[in-house]
């Protein structure tokens, strides 16, 4: 008996529970990225690609629709989660404006005052930046929400997976179910053949009558029919494996054999009630649904956020550059005596008018980065915010985010009652199974004994071809029904072991 068992990731929280414990996948999931190694199909005689049940589950994940759209919903709360941690930071924004006038009186931006008829050219730079302190919780609980829903996300893509795989699963056992029932047939004919070319040899010889053997030739068509209904339903179950897979059709494949063995006939070791409780703690529908429930429990604590005061620190730098923000310097080159009004000295008797000396001066603009320094404005504020009337869209964002909350409770009892009765239905289906399985087995105990007993009495020329063909048809179609209980009873045993988390074996 061939053990498959579970290769753990390196997140305890995300594991593929169907895929490593039916196949055996080595799968490691990291935030929500499923990684499957893929191995190359082999190639048979027949130059059919043949799979292996391993790899129409890899193939199956990397294709399906809904586990890819899974994935980047994955990726989206990600995202989504990493944002809100990152608004914790504080902000800042940098503004320029540059401006040039001229014509008429001009006001000089430097020293507010009005100046003669010029061109006058500005600039304007301002850095702020802010910091919320407190808002009633808003930003962490919306952390914790946004983490909630990046866990539930993945628990929805394992969901996604298990699915798929399961599918995939029940295509596979098919395709064994019907290769069996072709074998079956393609024995059926070889046994007729053998029976008829006896036949003929009597009838020629004169021993028996022609009548048989035109019987025989009549259950060989119809044993060559049923291998040909055998061939179509073969051809279906491959197409719907294909289509599983998500891969085109009209590939010439097979699957690789499998050693299953008969099971027992001993009772079901848990009962639905049992396979039930176990389901809760493990099954990723359930455990996605609760993290809704509180993720929308962390909405509302968001929304109450919008209730409280927000405390908020403010920071900002200014400063501006102005084409009339001009320095003068002293032009020693340039000296003059001028009379100082009404001021006179006494020499000698004689009132002789007072000088001074007088510099010319330079005027040049001051530079860019020296009135950047020099006008450089630094502000820092606390600033509160205290929400008195905002026509009741707090409350009403509230009652939306507990509704929300209400749903996503409904979401998970409905899960819940979803898990019960498929838990329910597998449960009869086993059941079932097992009564079917067990009665088409004791069935062709009994035809086989009976036809030994046919065969034996028409080789002896004691029965009719009518009565033969009728022991042997009926022995072969209860075969046919113990292959197709045999698997059918089987995979409904393997659907219980799945929702009880068990390492699946065949």
């Amino acid at each position: 008996m061939k053990r498959f068992t579970t290769n753990k990731g390196p997140v305890n929280r995300f594991r593929l529970t169907i895929l490593a414990s039916l196949l055996g996948l080595s799968v490691h999931v990291a935030d929500a990225q499923t990684t499957v190694q893929n191995t190359p199909a082999a190639a048979s005689s027949t130059g059919s690609t043949v799979y292996s049940l391993r790899q129409c589950v890899e193939i199956a994940l990397q294709n399906n629709i809904q586990a890819r759209r899974g994935q980047l919903q994955v990726e989206s709360s990600d995202l989504q989660l990493r944002q809100s941690r990152l608004n914790l930071l504080p902000n800042a924004s940098f503004g320029a404006n540059q401006s040039l006038s001229g014509g008429g009186r001009q006001i000089d931006p430097f020293t507010n005052t009005v100046i003669p008829q010029q061109s006058v050219s500005s600039s304007n730079y301002q850095l702020n930046s802010s910091l919320t302190i407190f808002n009633g919780f808003s930003q962490r609980n919306t952390i914790k929400q946004y983490d909630l829903a990046r866990d539930a996300s993945q628990k929805e893509l394992l969901a996604t997976n298990n699915t798929v795989a399961l599918t995939v699963v029940q295509s596979y056992l098919n395709v064994l179910t019907y290769q069996e029932q072709l074998e079956i047939a393609r024995g059926q004919v070889a046994t007729t053949r053998g029976q008829l070319e006896r036949t003929e040899k009597l009838v020629n010889a004169g021993t028996l009558a022609e009548a048989q053997l035109f019987d025989l030739r009549a259950q060989v068509a119809n044993d060559e029919l049923a291998i040909v209904t055998a061939q179509n339903n073969l051809d279906l179950a491959k197409l719907a494996l294909l289509q599983a897979m998500n891969v085109p059709g009209g590939q010439n494949i097979d699957v690789e054999r499998m050693e299953v063995p008969d099971p027992t006939f001993s009772p079901y070791s848990a009962t639905a009630q049992q396979v039930y409780n176990i389901a809760l703690e493990n099954m990723p529908d359930i455990q996605g649904a609760d993290l809704r429930v509180r993720s929308a429990a962390a909405g509302v604590e968001v929304a109450k956020g919008a209730l409280y005061p927000s405390l908020t620190l403010n920071a900002s730098l200014y400063t501006f550059v102005s084409s009339t923000n001009r320095q003068s310097s002293r032009d020693t080159s340039r000296v003059t005596q001028q009379q100082i009004p009404g001021q006179f000295i006494l020499v000698n008797g004689i009132q002789e008018p007072i000088f001074q000396t007088v510099y010319g001066s330079n005027s040049s603009r001051v530079g860019f980065v020296d009135q950047v320094t020099n006008n450089l404005n630094r502000s820092l504020s606390v600033s509160l915010r205290i929400p008195i009337f905002t026509n009741f869209q707090s409350r009403n964002q509230i009652t939306t985010a507990k509704i929300q909350q209400q749903t996503a409770e409904l979401n998970a009892q409905n899960a819940r009652l979803t898990l019960r009765q498929n838990i329910e239905t597998a449960y009869t289906n086993m059941l079932a199974g097992a009564n079917r399985f067990r009665a088409t087995s004791i069935q062709v105990e009994s035809l086989e004994q009976a036809f030994r007993a046919a065969e034996s009495r028409f080789n002896a020329g004691a029965l009719n071809s009518v009565d033969y063909n009728i022991a042997k048809n009926n022995l072969d179609k209860a075969r046919a029904n113990l292959v197709q209980a045999k698997f059918d009873y089987i995979f409904r045993t393997k659907i219980l072991d799945f929702y009880q988390n068990k390492p699946l074996s065949f």
